[in-house]
C-alpha cells in the first residue's frame, strides 16, 4: 500500500508512544508582525486579522490539548474516541500556518531570471549575474524569513565533499569559457543538489513565498535532473522568462513554454505567465524605420520603448492564451488570469534613466507575489478555523453527562448508506477515467505511424555528425535523455510518445480540474459524495430530535469535509506518476536497445548507434511498445481509483465507529473545555467579520487609487 502512504489527512496513528508530546512553541508576537512588513497598509491589516484569528484559535486548541492530557495521564487505557481526538488536535496545534508558494522562474541562460530575483528583493548583485563567463549551474531557491542574518543551504548529491566554500558564487556558477580546472567553483559544482537562500526579514518578499531560479534544460546529472522536474512540478506557479530578443520565436522558447505547460498536467501548477526581461534594449533607428503601428509621432526612446511593450504583451497574449487552449480546457484557471504577459527591465529598475520604477513591471510582480499569498492565508485561516471548530464541538460533547440511552447514533443503516454511496463514487471515476480511453487510443494510433519520423528528426544534424558521437552516446547513457546547459534537451522517449500526449491532454487536464459535478472532472464527484453525507448526517440528525447530541452531528459533518479534503493533496501527487506513465513505459522498454547503442565505438560509430536505435525502436513498436505504455496508464488511473476507495471507506469507517457511542467507553469524564468551545465558537463566527472587513478596505483602497492622480514617468528626451 504504498501508494496510501502519500495521503493528507490520513486518519491518525496510535497515540501510546507520542500522547503526551509537547506541541511547538508559538511564534512570538515581534516575530508575527515582521511578516507583514512586505505588504502595504490594507492589506497588512487583513493579514493581521487572520493572523490573530488563527493565533487565538492555536491558543485554544493547546489549552485543549493540555487539559485532554492532564485529565487522562493516569488513565490505564484511554478510550479511542479520544486518542483520536487527542492526535487531531495535536495534528492541526502543529500543523503550518501556510504551504510556501513556489514560484518558478524558468528560462534559458542569459534570460534574465537572476537578474530579476535580485531587483524583486530588492539587492543588485545578490545573486550571481550571468556575464562573458559564467551562469547559474543549479537550482536556487530564495525566501524570507524572520532570521536576522542571511542564510544559504548547500544541498550536496553526496557525502564526498570535505568542505564548502563560504561564499555563494562557486556553488551555483560554472564558467563557460576559459575554464580553469584548478577553481574551488570547478570542483565543487557538480556535488551541489540545490541552493536555500534565507532573506532576514524583507520588505518586499513576504514569509511563505520561495522564489526559484530554474535551469531551462536539466541536468546531465541524474539526480540533479529528478530535483530539476520535481522542482517545476511543486512550483503553483511559473514564470517562463525570455529576454526582448528570443521571445519572438525559437525552439529554447517554445520548449520553456511547452515544459511549462506540462507542469500545469502533471504538477501543481495553477498559473503560467511570460516574462520579457531586457524591454529596455532598443535601437530607435531601426525601430522607427520598421514600425508599423498608428499615426503617432514617437518624440523619444521611452516612448517607443512603452509602445514596443504594449505591442509585445498584445501579440504574445493572444499567443500564448492560443496555445494554452490547446493543450488545456478552454475553463482552465490558468485563462482566467488577467496578466499573462508582463514586459520588465530590471537595468531601468535599477537606473530609472528612461523609465519609471512602476513601468518597469517589477513592483507588478512583486503585487502579483502578495496577493497570492493574501489570498492563500484567507483560504488556510478559514478552512482552519472551521476544522478547529469541529473539534471543540466533539471535545465538548465528550464531557455531555445528560446523553440517554434512546439517543444513541445506530450507524448500521448509515454504514449501507455509505457503502451505496462508495459504489456510487466508484462509478463516478470509472467515468471520469473512461474518457481518457478514445483519446489514447488514438494517440497510440498517430504514435506508430509517426515515430520514425520524430526519432529520425532527434537523430539527424543539418551540420552532419560532427560532435554528435559524444551526445548521443551520452543520451543512450542515460536511457534516452540528455540535458545540458548549451544543447536543448534531449528526451527520445518523451518525443516518440508527443503524439500520444498531444491527443490526451485536454482530457486528461479535464480530469483533474475544478468544476461543476458532470462530464470527466474527477473532485468534484468527490465534493458531491462529501456533501451527500453531510445531507444524510444533517437528516438523521433532524429525524431522530437529536436535542442532545447536536454536538455529534455538527463535528460528524466537519470530519467529512477534513477527511475528503485530504483527498485532493494525494491526487494532485499522483497526478505526475500517471502523466509521464507514458515515457516512463516506454523508456523501460527501449532500456536495452539503449545500453547496446551506449556500447559501440570505433569506425563510423555515430551511424551505428544510430541504427541500433531505429531497428530497437523498430522491433519494440511491432511487439506493441506504445499498447504497453496505454495499458500501463489505465493501471495508473485503476491504482488511483482503488486508493481513493480504500481511503474513502477506512477514514468513513473509522469516523462512524468513533461517533456511535455503545460498547467502547468513548464518554468519560474529561477535564472541562466549555470555556474554550464559546471562544472557539466566537472565533468562527468572526471569520465573516473579517472577510467582510477585507472587502471593505479593499473598495477604499480602490476609490483612493482612482482619486489619486496617476504617476507619470520620467521626462526623457
Amino acid at each position: 500500500m504504498a501508494e496510501m502512504e502519500d495521503f493528507v489527512g490520513q486518519e491518525p496513528q496510535p497515540v501510546d508512544d507520542d500522547l503526551f508530546k509537547e506541541p511547538m512553541k508559538k511564534r512570538r508576537r515581534s516575530d508575527r508582525d515582521q511578516r507583514f512588513r512586505a505588504f502595504p497598509s490594507v492589506e497588512q491589516s487583513a493579514l493581521k486579522e487572520y493572523e490573530k484569528l488563527e493565533s487565538r484559535t492555536r491558543r485554544v486548541l493547546s489549552n485543549t490539548y493540555q487539559k485532554l492530557i492532564q485529565s487522562v495521564f493516569l488513565d490505564d487505557s484511554i478510550p479511542n474516541g479520544v486518542k483520536y481526538l487527542i492526535n487531531r488536535l495535536l495534528a492541526l496545534i502543529e500543523k503550518p500556518s501556510v504551504d510556501p508558494i513556489y514560484i518558478g522562474l524558468f528560462g534559458s541562460t542569459g534570460a534574465g531570471k537572476s537578474s530579476l530575483i535580485n531587483a524583486i528583493i530588492q539587492q543588485a548583485m545578490f545573486l550571481p549575474v550571468s556575464g562573458e563567463s559564467i551562469c547559474t549551474s543549479c537550482i536556487v531557491q530564495v525566501s524570507s524569513g524572520c532570521c536576522e542574518q542571511y542564510e544559504a543551504k548547500i544541498h550536496l548529491l553526496s557525502d564526498q565533499a570535505e568542505e564548502l566554500s563560504v561564499k555563494l558564487d562557486p556553488y551555483i556558477r560554472t564558467k563557460r569559457r576559459d575554464w580553469d580546472e584548478g577553481s574551488a567553483g570547478a570542483q565543487m559544482w557538480p556535488l551541489i543538489k540545490h541552493v536555500e537562500v534565507t532573506l532576514p526579514k524583507s520588505e518586499l518578499i513576504p514569509e511563505g513565498v520561495v522564489l526559484v531560479d530554474i535551469p531551462g534544460t536539466g541536468d546531465f546529472n541524474n539526480k540533479r535532473d529528478e530535483m530539476w522536474k520535481k522542482t517545476i512540478d511543486k512550483c503553483s506557479v511559473i514564470w517562463v522568462i525570455s529576454d526582448i530578443e528570443r521571445v519572438s520565436g525559437g525552439r529554447a522558447h517554445e520548449d520553456l513554454l511547452n515544459e511549462s505547460i506540462k507542469a500545469c498536467q502533471r504538477g501543481f501548477c495553477r498559473d503560467i505567465a511570460l516574462v520579457v526581461t531586457k524591454t529596455d534594449k532598443l535601437h530607435l533607428p531601426e525601430y522607427l524605420r520598421e514600425r508599423k503601428v498608428g499615426n503617432q509621432v514617437i518624440q523619444s526612446q521611452r516612448e517607443a520603448i512603452l509602445e514596443r511593450n504594449e505591442m509585445i504583451k498584445l501579440q504574445r497574449n493572444r499567443i500564448l492564451k492560443e496555445k494554452l487552449k490547446r493543450k488545456l480546457l478552454t475553463d482552465s484557471k490558468v485563462l482566467e488570469a488577467s496578466d499573462l504577459v508582463y514586459t520588465v527591465s530590471t537595468q531601468e529598475y535599477w537606473q530609472q534613466a528612461l523609465l519609471a520604477e512602476e513601468e518597469t513591471e517589477i513592483p507588478k510582480l512583486r503585487e502579483y507575489i502578495r496577493k497570492r499569498l493574501l489570498d492563500k492565508k484567507r483560504r488556510m485561516v478559514t478552512k482552519y478555523v472551521t476544522e478547529a471548530f469541529g473539534l471543540l464541538l466533539l471535545t465538548d460533547s465528550f464531557n455531555c453527562t445528560e446523553n440517554p440511552p434512546n439517543e444513541y447514533l445506530h450507524v448500521s443503516g448509515l454504514r449501507r448508506f455509505v457503502e451505496e454511496k462508495v459504489q456510487l463514487l466508484e462509478k463516478a471515476m470509472d467515468q471520469c477515467f473512461a474518457h481518457i480511453a478514445r483519446p489514447l487510443q488514438e494517440g497510440v494510433r498517430r504514435a506508430r505511424t509517426s515515430y520514425r519520423r520524430i526519432l529520425g528528426a532527434c537523430l539527424v544534424r543539418s551540420r552532419g555528425n560532427q560532435g554528435f558521437h559524444q551526445t548521443l552516446k551520452a543520451v543512450c547513457l542515460k536511457n534516452g535523455v540528455y540535458a545540458s546547459r548549451t544543447l536543448a534537451r534531449i528526451d527520445l522517449n518523451e518525443a516518440i510518445t508527443q503524439p500520444i500526449y498531444d491527443q490526451i491532454d485536454p482530457v486528461f487536464g479535464g480530469i483533474f480540474r475544478a468544476g461543476p459535478p458532470t462530464g470527466s472532472a474527477l473532485m468534484p464527484h468527490i465534493d458531491a459524495f462529501k456533501h451527500s453525507l453531510q445531507e444524510k448526517m444533517t437528516e438523521i440528525g433532524i429525524r431522530n430530535g437529536w436535542k442532545y447530541d447536536s454536538y455529534k452531528k455538527s463535528f460528524l459533518i466537519q470530519e467529512i469535509s477534513a477527511i475528503l479534503g485530504g483527498l485532493e493533496g494525494h491526487i494532485l501527487r499522483r497526478k505526475r506518476r500517471i502523466y509521464e506513465s507514458l515515457s516512463t513505459s516506454v523508456q523501460r522498454d527501449l532500456q536495452p536497445c539503449y545500453e547496446e547503442a551506449a556500447q559501440i565505438t570505433g569506425r563510423k560509430a555515430c551511424e551505428r548507434m544510430k541504427d541500433v536505435i531505429r531497428r530497437g525502436v523498430d522491433r519494440q513498436v511491432a511487439e506493441g511498445m506504445f499498447e504497453r505504455a496505454q495499458e500501463r496508464m489505465q493501471h495508473q488511473f485503476q491504482q488511483l481509483k482503488n486508493g481513493v476507495t480504500e481511503k474513502v471507506k477506512g477514514s468513513i469507517a473509522t469516523m462512524l465507529t468513533l461517533a456511535s457511542s455503545q460498547g467502547d467507553g468513548l464518554y468519560k469524564e474529561l477535564a472541562d473545555v466549555k470555556s474554550e468551545y464559546r471562544e472557539m465558537e466566537k472565533l468562527h463566527r468572526s471569520l465573516r467579520e473579517v472577510a467582510e472587513n477585507a472587502v471593505l478596505r479593499r473598495g477604499m483602497q480602490d476609490f483612493l487609487m482612482r482619486m489619486s492622480p496617476s504617476k507619470a514617468g520620467p521626462p526623457r528626451t
